[in-house]
Formats: structure tokens, C-alpha cells, sequence
């Protein structure tokens, strides 16, 4: 390894560390609102409706927006971009616990502020996916994707159980002050990032953006295996969502869970995620793609089904651990390949375009499971309905191109001087 080689290795290894480091402070404080968030709506409401329409306002942004931002963020300076919607996003969240200090907090602004706040996730989310690649070579999309999935989600394992700690000395809404602060230092983190996010900083932009909507939908739509990822995810985030959104009501009506216990069981979905994320690079370089991804979607779907089943406080919390960290697994691998397939400069709308088509089913879906559950006033039987459906979706798309995406994936780069007609293929849809 030359010494440019070594010094290029040893920047790109510090960039990322800051980066890990920002993005662990900023998961921490998103973690207490997670938990926070929807108590906080139950807490006001008793409603497993008033939980679905959050999980709404939260998720009609990528039906709205999503294309154009997508393709937006492959026009501008992603890194300047983040910094600025870290700043943003303080300053939103920071409002409902100054509206409830005053007294003037209603679920209709908790929807307002999840839908702006959900608008500039999805800025910086399709920031942040573009940029790994800048921070880990392509070997190592899988670890350095499994390293930030683990920080996340050890943050959202001590979320929680601080929340959990302090639910009873302070108010709920109080809680996601902590999310604003950790916003505003996520930002300063990403300033002392010297690598760019975009591999091509002085590359002519297109004129229209609508023409790079259209080229980036059009690949996403040809290409068999993104293709079939996001329908497959259409369909399991139909029905998987309702799983989420309504943890509270489950926990509290099924199992009888208090506060605090509502908070471990938070915590211990994060802690089943802490796990398999930092499995996901081993078990990919052990197993394919479709063992590891489909076969995590189809244990989840039976784990949530005998979950379901439950009674008991203690049996319902390591099921839950488990799952969670299945369904991750899942993300983790399908992110990864997305990575590795999509070329960088397309990579910021590929991802929003991807969660536009893979998202678009979940305002109706958390909807309807909440409507469901409101009128049948079974919260188990929804959740046994929905893990049964969520072992059969994967199992079906294991007979499409998802049965054998490693096909998919670019050939290895050829050493330098290696004639051109002996360099593998690169396999396109």
C-alpha cells in the first residue's frame, strides 16, 4: 500500500469516526422521542387511531415529497445540506416542549411537527445514504452500515430506559428536548468533516429536476432487484406498520404494561437491533443476500405472530427484542445492496424514490390497523393476522429476482493494466 494510499485510508477512517460520532449523539436524543412521542399522543388521546394518524403526518411527507428532494440532493452540497436541516429539525422539535411549558400543546401540532420534522428526515436521510460510500469503500458498506444501524440503536436502547427513569419526575413532552440539543450537535460533528459527500463536487447539473426524478425513477423501475425490494417493502410496510405504531396500546392493553415497563419494552427492541446489526456484515459475508435478508423478514413475521399470542410482560419482551432486530437485519442487507449496485451520482434520488415506492403504502396501512383494532378492540388479533402475512410476503419474492440479487452486483474493479476486453462485466438490468 503506497503512502497516498495510506494517508487517503487514514482520512476517510477519521471522517467516518466523526461522523459515527455526530450521528450517535443526534440517535440518542431521536431515541427519547420515539418512546416520548407516541406516550405522549396516548397519553392525550387513549386513541390507537390518534397513534395511526402521527404515524400518518409522519409518512405522507415521502408521498409528497420524496422524488423531488431525492434528486434535489444530487444537485447540491450534501454536507451543507445536512447542517443546515440538523438546525432545522432542533429548532421544530424544540416546540413542543415549549408548547407544553405553556400549555398550549395539542395532538394537532404533535401532527404538524411530525410532518415537518419526517420532510427533513428524508433531506438528511438521502444525504447521509449518499455520503457513506464517500466515508467506507464498497467492502465495507455492510460493517459501516451495520457500525451506524448499532450506534442508532444502542442509543434507542438508552433512550428509553433514561425516559423510563425520569417518567415519573418529569413531563413526558420534556423529554424531547433533549432530541433539539442533540440535533444542534450533530451539526457542529459534520462541520469538522473534511471529505465531500459528492464524488463529482464540479459535474454540469441537469437543468430540470424533474428530468432527474424521471431518470432516477426509471432506473429504480427497470432494475429487477430494486424493483422488486421496493414492492416487496410496499407490501410488508402495509401491514408490518400497524406493528409499530400501535407497541404502546399492545403493550398496555395485552400485556398491562405501566410506563416504565412500555420504556424497557422500547428499550429492548433497540437492544435486539444493537445485536444483529453488528452481525448483519458477518452473517452476509457467511450467507447470500436472500438467506440472511428474506429469511430475517420471514422469522420476524412468525415472531410477532406467537408474541401475539402473549400474556405475559416478560415472554412479550425478549419476542420483541428479537423481532426488531430481524426486521432491521433485513433494512441493513437491502441498503447495503442498494449501495453497492445504484452509481453514486444517482444515489441521493435512488434512496427517496425508494422510499417513496416502499413507504407509499404506510399512511393507509397505519390507518386501517388503527381503525382495525378501534373496531374489533383486539389488539392481539391484528398482530397474529399481520405476522402470518409478513412470513408469506418474503416468501413469495424469494421466487423473483430477490431469490439470487448477488447477480446484480458490480463485478470487482480490474487492477490497473488490465486489458479492458478481460475486465469483468458489470451486470445491468
Amino acid at each position: 500500500m503506497s503512502a497516498a494510499t495510506k494517508a487517503s485510508t487514514s482520512r476517510r477512517t477519521r471522517d467516518f469516526w466523526i461522523f459515527f460520532t455526530g450521528q450517535s449523539v443526534s440517535n440518542l436524543g431521536t431515541s427519547v422521542t420515539l418512546f416520548a412521542l407516541p406516550l405522549l399522543v396516548y397519553n392525550l388521546t387513549g386513541s390507537a387511531l390518534n397513534l395511526a394518524f402521527t404515524t400518518v403526518s409522519e409518512f405522507v411527507p415521502y408521498l409528497l415529497f420524496g422524488l423531488v428532494i431525492g434528486a434535489w440532493v444530487d444537485r447540491v452540497n450534501r454536507k451543507r445540506l445536512m447542517i443546515f436541516t440538523d438546525l432545522t429539525r432542533a429548532y421544530i422539535i424544540a416546540s413542543i416542549p415549549v408548547a407544553a411549558h405553556l400549555g398550549i400543546l395539542t395532538v394537532g401540532w404533535i401532527y404538524i411537527v411530525g410532518f415537518l420534522a419526517s420532510t427533513l428526515a428524508i433531506v438528511f436521510n438521502s444525504c447521509e445514504f449518499a455520503a457513506i460510500p464517500s466515508l467506507a469503500g464498497q467492502d465495507d458498506l455492510v460493517t459501516a452500515n451495520g457500525r451506524i444501524q448499532a450506534s442508532y440503536s444502542t442509543m434507542s436502547v438508552l433512550g428509553p430506559i433514561v425516559a423510563g427513569a425520569l417518567v415519573a419526575a418529569l413531563p413526558v413532552a420534556s423529554f424531547m428536548a433533549f432530541d433539539a440539543i442533540s440535533f444542534f450537535l450533530s451539526a457542529i460533528t459534520l462541520t469538522l468533516i473534511r471529505a465531500s459527500f459528492n464524488t463529482a463536487p464540479g459535474e454540469p447539473k441537469r437543468t430540470h429536476i424533474l428530468r432527474d426524478v424521471a431518470d432516477g425513477l426509471r432506473y429504480v423501475l427497470r432494475h429487477p432487484v430494486l424493483r422488486n425490494i421496493s414492492a416487496m417493502m410496499a407490501l410488508v410496510n402495509f401491514f408490518g406498520t400497524t406493528v409499530y405504531t400501535q407497541l404502546v396500546v399492545f403493550a398496555k392493553v395485552r400485556l398491562g404494561a405501566d410506563n416504565a415497563q412500555v420504556a424497557w419494552l422500547f428499550a429492548a427492541g433497540s437492544a435486539g437491533v444493537v445485536v444483529l446489526s453488528l452481525l448483519a456484515g458477518l452473517l452476509r459475508k457467511r450467507w447470500t443476500f436472500s438467506r440472511v435478508a428474506l429469511g430475517a423478514l420471514m422469522l420476524e413475521g412468525i415472531i410477532t405472530a406467537i408474541m401475539a399470542t402473549q400474556h405475559a410482560y416478560w415472554v412479550a419482551l425478549p419476542l420483541w427484542a428479537l423481532a426488531s432486530g430481524l426486521g432491521i437485519l433485513f433494512n441493513i442487507n437491502t441498503g447495503s445492496l442498494r449501495q453497492a449496485i445504484v452509481p453514486n451520482e444517482l444515489l441521493g434520488r435512488v434512496i427517496s424514490i425508494a422510499g417513496v415506492l416502499a413507504w407509499s403504502a404506510i399512511p393507509l396501512g397505519a390507518f386501517l390497523g388503527g381503525f382495525a383494532i378501534e373496531q374489533t378492540g383486539n389488539v392481539a388479533l391484528i398482530y397474529f393476522v399481520i405476522g402470518i402475512i409478513t412470513f408469506l410476503i418474503p416468501l413469495a419474492f424469494s421466487f423473483t429476482a430477490l431469490g439470487h440479487a448477488e447477480r446484480y452486483l458490480p463485478k470487482p474493479t480490474a487492477p490497473a493494466g488490465t486489458p479492458e476486453a478481460q475486465r469483468a462485466p458489470v451486470h445491468t438490468a
